[in-house]
């Protein structure tokens, strides 16, 4: 198929501007859709920018139209007010967008989730993680992705000291992380994103993508 539509949420974070950056020079996408808070400093003739308030799904209902969609949402405990906000973010916004999406004939979902997602797991992250990845898989889409990373690598506008001297840490991780660990290395953003734009073009069904399969496709 040529000319595909796609469509993305969360742009405007470290996987999601590396996500858009894939879609636009993508030949096979004809038109990308960006659901932002605030308009992207990004001018692209097969961008389309839709200003929405992702607490009214009506504000956006009407514009899911699209062929993939790309969910690259996400919060982390630091920037919400309560677990309640949090679990609106991580999990209502996504859902809400994955839902009205298959009802107006979207085909692929790809999700960047979190190594350690388990809807049974005792830490509340990893729980709203895996249950957001058990939900969007009943969906009826031809095909589901859901991606694992662990410490995402990349540049943050608004990082502060601290945070990237963790992240130097992270990156070190890759010397003792091995067997069933590997899944939690750190990982370039940038491989996320190529990852997930290159499994919207392959094939069908509901696949999870941790560390190795992320990396095998991002290159």
């Amino acid at each position: 198929m040529t000319n595909r539509k796609a469509l993305l949420v969360g742009a405007s974070g470290l996987v999601g501007g590396f996500c858009l950056q894939e879609l636009l020079k993508e030949e096979r996408y004809g038109g990308v859709t960006a659901l932002v808070r605030r308009p992207l400093q990004v001018s692209n003739p097969k961008l389309r920018q839709e200003v929405v308030d992702f607490s009214r799904p009506e504000s956006f209902a009407r514009t899911l139209e699209a062929d993939d969609v790309f969910s690259c949402l996400g919060t982390t405990a630091a920037k919400t007010a309560s677990r309640e906000d949090y679990r609106r973010i991580d999990y209502g916004i996504p859902f809400c967008v994955a839902r009205l999406a298959v009802e107006s004939g979207a085909k692929r979902f790809l999700l960047v989730s979190s190594a350690g997602a388990d809807a049974r797991s005792r830490l509340f992250y990893s729980r709203i993680k895996g249950e957001l990845d058990e939900a969007v898989s009943r969906l009826p889409f031809q095909a589901v992705h859901i991606f694992r990373p662990s410490f995402l690598l990349g540049e943050r506008p608004e990082s502060r000291p601290a945070e990237k001297l963790f992240l130097r840490l992270a990156a070190l991780t890759t010397l003792v992380l091995h067997g069933p660990l590997r899944k939690y290395r750190a990982i370039p953003a940038a491989s996320v994103a190529k990852a997930m734009v290159r499994a919207a073009l392959g094939g069908g069904g509901v696949a999870i993508h941790e560390f190795d399969a992320i990396l095998a496709l991002g290159l």
